[in-house]
């Protein structure tokens, strides 16, 4: 990679590894989307925004839901607010830029600098949501029908999407997509990301905090792992409480901030009264 192009190693509040440093670099010289996957909690969203941090660079979200479509990321047409003034504005209805309002994606591409897309849980969308990207991620322009206006992309931007594996996605689209994996946190790199959070965390706090998370994690049964969020949650609660000490026993302190499930509740109450060893 030469020296003047933009490479990610993190944030001072993003600690990464070289795997995911290697992928956002690549993505970046081969200018294609980075998809990232891993269970939720392991940091896919807060990538974007580390990355347009580092290289200082705006960052546009488009937060997918079950109702998106990909027009959508491009524009829409205010009918409506059309409607509204033909009959109780002032405006000149005949200028129909004016109801023209870009999505995400229009935003991302006419900025004038280079930006950071986000396109968040890619997988919520319609099976078909993601194929229908395809021809405005690689070509970088769209047509607007109403104005007969096209939109060309002055600034390649970064895409990022992220997907939390609901649904298998189209091969056409991963293969226009450097992918990347990421994996939970090791117990010393989860003992890292501790500490930027809690700086002046006691260390026996933190080692008793860490064993308990992590033996949790490991107990069978459980529909929702706590995730990396939740655990610097639960340390600031603790904090917060004034509680120095703790142990994986059934009257676990604020466990609720850990276990978001009836099910899993139960499933820890369980393992505990059946006198199962957990790993350390």
């Amino acid at each position: 990679m030469s020296a003047d192009f933009p490479r990610f190693h993190g944030t001072p509040t993003y600690l990464t590894n070289e795997g995911l440093e290697a992928s956002v670099n690549c993505a970046l010289v081969l200018e294609r989307p980075l998809l990232v996957r891993g269970e939720p909690g392991t940091g896919k969203t807060l990538l974007a925004e580390a990355i347009a941090e580092a290289l200082a660079m705006p960052l546009i979200r488009w937060n997918v839901k079950s109702t998106t479509r990909a027009q959508d990321g491009l524009y829409v047409y205010d009918t409506v607010q059309r409607l509204y003034d033909s009959r109780f504005g002032d405006h000149d209805i005949d200028d129909i830029r004016q109801y023209i309002k870009l999505g995400p994606m229009g935003k991302a591409f006419a900025s004038t600098e280079r930006a950071v897309l986000l396109i968040d849980e890619v997988d919520k969308a319609d099976v078909e949501f993601p194929n229908d990207l395809l021809n405005e991620l690689d070509r970088m322009r769209f047509f607007i029908d109403e104005t007969q206006q096209e939109i060309v992309a002055e600034h390649r931007p970064v895409v990022i999407i992220t997907s939390n594996a609901e649904k298998e996605l189209p091969d056409a689209f991963l293969r226009r997509c450097v992918f990347h994996f990421i994996d939970f946190p090791t117990r010393e790199l989860m003992e890292q990301i501790v500490r930027v959070h809690h700086p002046d965390l006691e260390a026996s706090l933190s080692d008793q905090a860490l064993e308990a998370f992590y033996a949790i994690r490991d107990m069978s049964r459980l529909r929702k792992r706590p995730s990396t969020s939740e655990l610097v949650d639960w340390i600031a609660v603790l904090r917060r409480a004034g509680i120095g000490e703790v142990k994986l026993e059934a009257k676990l302190p604020f466990l609720g901030t850990l276990l978001k499930k009836e099910q899993d509740l139960v499933a820890y109450a369980d393992q505990l009264a059946g006198g199962r060893r957990w790993r350390s």
